[in-house]
């Protein structure tokens, strides 16, 4: 007895030694107090992280927005002031114009007299008498390009008086002041027009780098074309201006306007009976128009205005019966140009009496004879505003130089000065997501191109390129990544030996930790050339490993039994390697011979020659790269599901007489299906949201095609390239935000999608 309690308290020692003693009731009731503190921190803890991620989404999703919010904003017009037009109303007023700061005013009269005024007040400041030869009276005059304050004044001699208003900026003690003046380029004296000394009836002007030309149809309804030169002399410093008269023909009809483009080469004629009339310049000794194309609806419709928006490309014609219309040439297959119909806008309630033109970008105002001015922009598509400022019609229209204020002038000689808020008239719905027929152009197209050498330039944010350039690098990306990946999982996951598994998913992981600026850097600078040099090589091993893969598995099966017991079980795959190895080399070293033999000695040639586009740096190269990034992060996730699958399952299903497999196709990638969907969506939306390996791979080309050998510009890559040089605010500015806004609700639409199929798969086969 004695013995047997020695032997249970030696056993009751040798457990306490091993497990501890056994704590007591206050023991216990204190571990258990501590182990419910550390659930519920672990509960609130880990809701909070959850409620934290999802703050952050929504403030991102926030700011985004706010950015977004001002180029909804509708434009404004505010009167600021209004007064009798300085000079006095006698005389009918030619042009109104304005400085950058809308402090100094200037008004040509018909009987040649300029005033410049004060803007806030209409206060005279100086009155220049233009020099008009007795007895000669101002036919007619036209403007060049609002920006050159070229004006010309075609006289009932034959002659123009060229002139044109500055506003010179004096800073003494600090002190902005706007000072107005008068100069003559090509000297005080009216310039010869007509030979024929025919009045001018109707006038037009440019000046470019390349010279003056006025255009001019004279009272017998003569057409004809000047081109003006100086030349001043080195030794007297007299100027000398040299003339070249081209007569164009009788014009087609009564002629009510004419314009020359700013290039000098494109003349317009708008007629009384509706009609538009285009002269081809390049060619002055062809007598008659180009082309000409009928631009009213009926003939109880009249054009009452034409101008030229900023470029002079495009034509906005105002009828009598308030419709107004874009206009531009667009050149067919024979290389011959013809002036097309693009679109029109809101129409007005009365009859449009008078444009004016944006300085700085592609819109204009209307303004009508109720006395409402409209603010329209064409490559948006939109009419931004239609106000009533006046009460009877507007004769004449200006905007100031910034686009921030409009000079109204009506019947009863009131000068209205209008304040314009205007900032983001680019965007619509219709110019981010649908063709839009852009100057220059054949037809409506999507396109973005944000900036251009020119001042002219006509901006294009259409997101369809770049939309489209995010879903073609993820698919090529997607399509060499993802069956690389799952297949791989698969076999290391379930067919892999341990040690050798043990080896291979770590190496593939560490792979994940590769910069992809560094991927990006090798793929553009020797990927790209690899690619283009080899391109049979390529495509050899694209197409033809994986058939070598299988008939070197179908070889091995072939070999006697004892053979293939000397490679352990899991460890087959080694012996792909010097496989894969020396069929990658003789695919390289065979290219050169496949191009001679197959493609006339270049491949890329070839391609080009059948009709398909080849860039160095495409979709094929960003393909391969993007997809070596992804494939670790699809292969360890969709691995880890595979492998976790219950050992239940699977020895359940090979002890009922299943190979392995059909243990692997019907139990395991049933029950590794979430997962694995998982996995790829994941990856997905790591190639969604990639930027350094198509910003250095793709060569950024927003292109509208899904061709393997053509470049893509993605939303990513666009907004790190642009974002850095476009101005705060600006149009430009807030539309990339609306690209990465796009990019941010296409990654949460496909991660909710896969979250949902997952969650409906796991539901599936949770019963496995």
């Amino acid at each position: 007895m004695k013995n047997g309690s020695s032997s249970s308290s030696n056993s009751t020692h040798d457990l306490d030694k091993l497990f501890g003693a056994m704590p007591d009731a206050a023991a216990r009731a204190s571990l258990r107090k501590y182990r419910t503190t550390k659930d519920v921190s672990a509960k609130y803890f880990i809701s909070a992280s959850g409620l934290g991620v999802v703050l952050a989404l929504a403030l991102i999703f926030i700011f985004l927005f706010i950015e977004l919010v001002p180029i909804f904003a509708p434009a404004k017009i505010e009167k600021n002031t209004a007064y009798v037009v300085p000079g006095g109303p006698e005389e009918h007023t030619l042009l109104l114009d304005m400085d950058r700061y809308q402090e100094v005013g200037v008004r040509y009269r018909g009987n040649g007299e300029v005033f410049f005024f004060e803007m806030a007040t209409g206060r005279p400041m100086e009155k220049v008498v233009l020099p008009v030869p007795e007895g000669v009276e101002i036919r007619s005059f036209g403007q060049g390009e609002p920006r050159s304050n070229l004006v010309v004044l075609g006289l009932s001699d034959g002659t123009a008086i060229l002139v044109r208003h500055e506003f010179e900026l004096d800073w003494t003690d600090n002190i902005r002041t706007v000072v107005p003046k008068l100069t003559f380029p090509f000297g005080n004296d009216p310039v010869p027009v007509d030979p024929m000394h025919r009045p001018l009836r109707h006038i037009a002007v440019q000046r470019a780098a390349a010279g003056t030309a006025v255009a001019t149809v004279t009272d017998d309804n003569r057409v004809l074309l000047v081109q003006l030169a100086t030349r001043t002399s080195f030794l007297t410093g007299e100027t000398v201006v040299t003339t070249t008269e081209h007569d164009l023909g009788s014009a087609p009809g009564e002629v009510v306007d004419v314009l020359i483009s700013s290039n000098m080469i494109n003349l317009f004629l708008a007629d009384a009976h509706g009609k538009l009339h285009y002269y081809d310049l390049r060619q002055p000794s062809q007598a008659g128009p180009a082309h000409s194309l009928e631009v009213v609806p009926d003939v109880s419709v009249s054009i009452t205005a034409v101008d030229f928006l900023l470029g002079t490309v495009s034509l906005i014609v105002g009828r009598s019966d308030g419709t107004l219309s874009q206009y531009f040439l667009v050149r067919d297959e024979r290389n011959q140009y013809f002036i097309t119909h693009v679109r029109d806008f809101d129409r007005h309630a009365a009859p449009i009496t008078t444009l004016a033109t944006e300085y700085t970008r592609k819109g204009f105002a209307a303004a009508d004879a109720a006395g409402v001015v409209g603010l329209h922009y064409p490559t948006s598509q939109r009419t931004l505003l239609l106000k009533p400022v006046a009460d009877s019609p507007i004769r004449t229209l200006a905007f100031s130089p910034t686009n921030a204020a409009l000079l109204a002038l009506d019947e009863t000689q009131s000068l209205h000065l209008l304040d314009v808020d205007n900032p983001h008239p680019e965007y619509s719905f219709s110019a981010l997501w649908q063709k839009v027929w852009y100057e220059g152009r054949s037809a409506p197209d999507y396109v973005w191109q944000s900036s251009s050498a020119s001042d002219e330039f006509e901006s294009k944010f259409s997101q369809m390129p770049l939309t489209l350039g995010t879903l073609k690098a993820s698919f090529y990306a997607m399509l060499i990544a993802m069956p690389l990946a799952v297949l791989g999982a698969i076999y290391a996951a379930y067919f892999m030996s341990p040690k050798l598994r043990a080896v291979v998913k770590p190496s593939i992981e560490v792979m994940e930790a590769l910069p992809t600026v560094i991927l990006g850097f090798l793929a553009g600078l020797w990927l790209a050339p690899f690619v283009e040099s080899n391109l049979p090589a390529v495509f050899s091993i694209v197409v033809f490993m994986p058939l070598m893969m299988l008939l070197t598995a179908f070889l091995w099966s072939m070999l006697p039994h004892r053979v293939r017991l000397l490679v352990p079980d899991g460890w087959e795959a080694a012996l792909l390697v010097p496989m894969l190895l020396v069929f990658g080399w003789v695919c390289v070293t065979l290219s050169p011979h496949i191009e001679i033999w197959f493609f006339d000695g270049s491949a890329r040639q070839w391609l080009t020659e059948v009709g398909i586009t080849y860039d160095q740096r495409n979709a094929l190269v960003v393909g391969l790269a993007m997809g070596f990034a992804v494939i670790p992060t699809i292969f360890s996730i969709a691995e880890d599901a595979i492998f976790n699958v219950p050992k239940h399952l699977t020895q359940g299903s090979l002890a009922l007489g299943a190979t392995p497999w059909q243990t692997v196709t019907r139990v395991v990638l049933l029950t590794a299906s979430p997962g694995i969907f998982s996995a790829v969506m994941i990856g997905f939306g790591r190639a969604v949201g990639e930027t350094m390996i198509v910003l250095m791979a793709t060569g950024n080309s927003p292109v509208m095609n899904f061709n393997i050998f053509e470049g893509m510009r993605t939303l990513s890559a666009n907004i790190a390239v642009e974002l850095p040089e476009t101005a705060v605010g600006s149009t430009h500015y807030r539309i990339l935000f609306l690209a990465a806004l796009v990019l941010f609700v296409l990654t949460f639409i496909v991660n909710t999608a896969a979250e949902i199929v997952r969650q409906r798969l796991r539901k599936k086969y949770s019963s496995l």
